[in-house]
C-alpha cells in the first residue's frame, strides 16, 4: 500500500475560476468540469479526469467563447450535455445568460487520442439552445431535475423561478411554468437546489438571508425560513437520505442544518470557518459526511453523524424511532456517535468558491479556488473503513 495515496492532487488552470461540477451522468470515471472567468481571453471548460490508480489528472479543454462562466451543471442523463450561466455585455449592461451545450462526441468519454493538443487548439462546445430569459433578467443558476431524464430544468433569474422543458434533443427550451418572488425591495435569488425527494416536486431557493421552499406542481411557496443566516445565504444542499433535511451556508461564516418541518430554529449550527462560506455539499451516499468551502481558503470535511441517517452507526428510519420498541431498546444503551471535524484542507491560497463530491467514487472530492487551483482530496482512509465496517 502506498503511503502517498491520501496526498492531495493539485491542478492549476491558467485563468481565474469559480464554477465546478462533477459530471453527473458519468458513474464510472471520476470526472469534474471547471469553467473559467477571464475578461481578456476566451473562456474555457476544463474536463478533469482523475486516474485513481496512478493518482494523476488528465485534462481536456473546450472553448466557451460566450463569456465568463459563473455556474456550470451537467445533465443527469447525458454525459455530453451541460449548462452554463455566463455573463455577456449587451447594450452596455452586463447580463448573465444561460445556455445548454453539447461536448464534441469524441470527448464525452475522455478517450481522446492526444490530450496535450487540446489546450493548444481546443474544440468548441456546440450550442444546443439558449434558456432565453431576456424578459426575466440575469440568471443565478440552472438546476437539472435530480435523477431525471435530462429534459427538465429550472433557472433562477432575478426574482423568477422558471421551469423549462427541453425538446427536440435539447435543441429547444420551452418555459412550462413560472413563479415570482413577491415583496419589498430588489428581490433576487442567489442560489437554489432541486430536492431529490418527493418525486422531484420541491425546490429550495435562497434570497438575501431567507430560504424558501416551493412546490413545483402549483409553483407556490411551501415554507420560508426568514432569517436563516445573519447575512447573505450562499449555498444550499439537501440531505440525499433524509427528505426533510437541508444544509445552508452563508456570509455569517456559519453552516446550518434545517428540518424544514420545524423552521423556527436550525437542528444544528457549525461555526468552523472564519470568512464567508460559499459552498456546502452532502456526500451522495454517506450523508454524515459534509464538505464546505470558504473565503478563508479552507475546505472542511465534517462528520455530522448525530443528524445523519445513521446516528448510531447504522441506518435508522424516522418511523423506527417512535414505533419500534425493540430497536429502541437496542439503541438505548448506545450513545449516538459524536459529530466532529474530520479534516481541514489547506491546499488553497485564495477563496474556495466550490466543493463537489465525485459521482463515481463516494470517497473523493474536488475543490476550486478563485486563482484557478483545483484540488482533489480523499476522505481519510481510517474514517472510510469505520463507516464501511
Amino acid at each position: 500500500m502506498k503511503m502517498e495515496d491520501d496526498a492531495p492532487v493539485i491542478y492549476g488552470l491558467e485563468f481565474q475560476a469559480r464554477a465546478l461540477t462533477a459530471q453527473t451522468a458519468e458513474t464510472d470515471a471520476i470526472r469534474f468540469l471547471v469553467g473559467t472567468q477571464s475578461l481578456k481571453f476566451d473562456n474555457q471548460i476544463h474536463i478533469i479526469d482523475f486516474d485513481d490508480e496512478n493518482n494523476m489528472i488528465n485534462k481536456s479543454v473546450l472553448l466557451h467563447d460566450a463569456g465568463e462562466i459563473w455556474h456550470i451543471s451537467g445533465s443527469p442523463a447525458d454525459k455530453a450535455v451541460l449548462t452554463t450561466c455566463y455573463s455577456k455585455t449587451s447594450e452596455s449592461r452586463v447580463l448573465t445568460c444561460a445556455a445548454v451545450w453539447r461536448m464534441p462526441p469524441e470527448w464525452e468519454s475522455g478517450n481522446h487520442e492526444s490530450p496535450d493538443d487540446s489546450s493548444n487548439n481546443p474544440q468548441t462546445l456546440e450550442l444546443l439552445c439558449h434558456l432565453d430569459n431576456t424578459a426575466h433578467g440575469s440568471v443565478a443558476c440552472v438546476l437539472w431535475e435530480p435523477m431525471g431524464d435530462g429534459k427538465r430544468l429550472i433557472s433562477l433569474a432575478e426574482n423568477h423561478v422558471l421551469l423549462w422543458d427541453l425538446q427536440e434533443s435539447s435543441t429547444k427550451a420551452k418555459i412550462s411554468s413560472t413563479a415570482t418572488l413577491e415583496g419589498k425591495g430588489q428581490l433576487k435569488f442567489t442560489t437554489g437546489k432541486w430536492s431529490p425527494h418527493h418525486n422531484s416536486t420541491q425546490l429550495a431557493t435562497a434570497n438575501d438571508t431567507a430560504i424558501r421552499g416551493w412546490d413545483l406542481r402549483s409553483m407556490s411557496q411551501i415554507y420560508c425560513i426568514e432569517n436563516a443566516h445573519g447575512q447573505l445565504v450562499r449555498d444550499l444542499d439537501f440531505n440525499p437520505n433524509k427528505q426533510y433535511y437541508l444544509a445552508s451556508c452563508g456570509d455569517d461564516c456559519k453552516v446550518k442544518f434545517w428540518d424544514v418541518r420545524h423552521i423556527n430554529e436550525p437542528v444544528k449550527c457549525l461555526e468552523e470557518h472564519s470568512h464567508w462560506v460559499w459552498s456546502v455539499r452532502y456526500n451522495h451516499s454517506h450523508d454524515q459526511l459534509l464538505l464546505t468551502g470558504s473565503s478563508d481558503s479552507r475546505v472542511i470535511l465534517s462528520n455530522m453523524v448525530s443528524i445523519s441517517s445513521e446516528p448510531f452507526g447504522h441506518l435508522v428510519d424516522d418511523d423506527d424511532l417512535s414505533d419500534n420498541e425493540e430497536s429502541q431498546q437496542e439503541d438505548k444503551g448506545k450513545e449516538p456517535l459524536q459529530d466532529s471535524i474530520i479534516a481541514t484542507y489547506e491546499e488553497h491560497e485564495d477563496s474556495v468558491y466550490a466543493v463537489e463530491w465525485s459521482v463515481a467514487d463516494p470517497w473523493l472530492f474536488a475543490s476550486l479556488s478563485y486563482d484557478g487551483r483545483l484540488v482533489i482530496n480523499r476522505v481519510p482512509r481510517a474514517l472510510k473503513y469505520r463507516i464501511l465496517l
